[in-house]
């Protein structure tokens, strides 16, 4: 489900509007690309190309013919481009592609180019060394209009930190109680008082779209006695959907990362306590404070964690929930995973009552059935 975030959505397209090229940034499960598809619809079919740069990223001769394979958008005369004759000109032969497209109507054509930074994949090819920053000043002259998008906040910040000023920062903010009662209410069928647990929803995911929308679908499923915090513990089984989300943002992350196995243990550091001072990580780490600030630092790289006041925390607090639960030799217990989630909910939700029942299917990210016993665990 792609979600509707109507105030965001105009502040891009006003972006837009004023000649400059937004940049969107988020972390996964944010719900960027959503943002970007709904742009690319608001703009107007004829006029907007949506493209993952992730999965065209490969070479540029293949790049470029995949996107052009690909665009209901073409040149201004649809003339064939030259055939590039080596990756160098491929990413040129992109670059003209891009300027000289126009839309059906002779209207500029707007390319909205999701996980841009996956363009580094080129570095590695002759007289492209350097792809990232020739890309962003071809964009920054261009008369096409562009929206860019990326899961790397500190990169990107970093690659525009000399960049010319036609480029807009747009942090994607958490999504808001409204936005989470919007979502619910495209997902009520049968449950009529879905949008009551808005609250509560918008507080367990922190705000990510990804996790409320699962949150909510869990919810919805387990029938009118239910709440978010069982559907929460629910699908931090071993194989629940939210596990599988935490695990592909987890490993996504690290594998962009240097000192992989380093890092893992800074995670799980962290994940047991925090925040923490440097002085405090090197210390349960076994590492001096010189190479435990370097592996900090790739992991704010990546956006794995950030430092506020000296102190390091995790950027996404279910992730934290996951590495405490899955970042050990054996997989958690039913018991673990009830307890977990209980102490994430009362440290979000103070409210919630410490003696909550919360029940766990084994081996499913569905809760068990009203009435049966088999292979749950329930702690009232």
């Amino acid at each position: 489900m792609i979600v509707e975030r109507p105030g965001l959505e105009r502040r891009v397209l006003a972006s837009l509007d004023a000649g400059r090229i937004p940049v969107v940034l988020g972390g996964c499960g944010s719900g960027r690309s959503s943002l970007l598809l709904r742009v690319a619809g608001l703009v107007g079919a004829d006029r907007a190309q949506y493209v993952d740069v992730a999965a065209a990223a490969t070479t540029p001769e293949r790049c470029l013919a995949a996107i052009q394979a690909a665009s209901h958008l073409q040149p201004s005369g649809r003339q064939p481009l030259d055939r590039p004759a080596s990756p160098k000109a491929a990413f040129a032969t992109l670059m003209t592609f891009f300027d000289h497209t126009t839309s059906s109507t002779e209207a500029p054509a707007t390319f909205l180019l999701d996980e841009v930074l996956d363009i580094r994949t080129f570095e590695n090819f002759p007289g492209l060394r350097h792809v990232q920053r020739d890309l962003i000043a071809r964009l920054a002259a261009s008369p096409t209009r562009f929206v860019l998008a990326s899961r790397f906040t500190s990169r990107v910040h970093r690659l525009l930190r000399d960049a010319p000023a036609r480029f807009e920062v747009i942090h994607t903010p958490p999504l808001s109680v409204d936005e989470v009662e919007a979502l619910a209410g495209r997902l009520e069928s049968g449950r009529r008082d879905l949008t009551a647990q808005a609250p509560l929803v918008a507080a367990l995911s922190a705000g990510r779209a990804t996790y409320a929308h699962l949150l909510l679908e869990a919810t919805a499923s387990m029938g009118f006695s239910a709440d978010p915090v069982a559907a929460m513990a629910a699908l931090s089984s071993p194989d629940g959907r939210l596990t599988a989300r935490c695990r592909e943002s987890y490993e996504f992350r690290l594998h962009r990362a240097r000192g992989y196995g380093a890092l893992k243990a800074i995670l799980g550091i962290l994940a047991q306590d925090e925040p923490l001072n440097l002085t405090e990580i090197s210390h349960h780490l076994g590492r001096t404070p010189g190479s435990t600030k370097d592996y900090l630092s790739w992991l704010e790289d990546v956006d794995l964690v950030v430092m506020r006041g000296k102190r390091y925390t995790y950027e996404d607090p279910v992730l934290r929930l996951y590495v405490r639960l899955y970042a050990r030799p054996v997989p958690p217990t039913d018991a673990d995973i009830v307890r977990e989630v209980r102490a994430y909910a009362q440290a979000r939700i103070p409210q919630v009552p410490v003696h909550a029942a919360v029940s766990v299917a084994a081996g499913t990210d569905r809760p068990a059935e009203a009435g049966g016993t088999s292979g749950i665990i329930e702690i009232d």
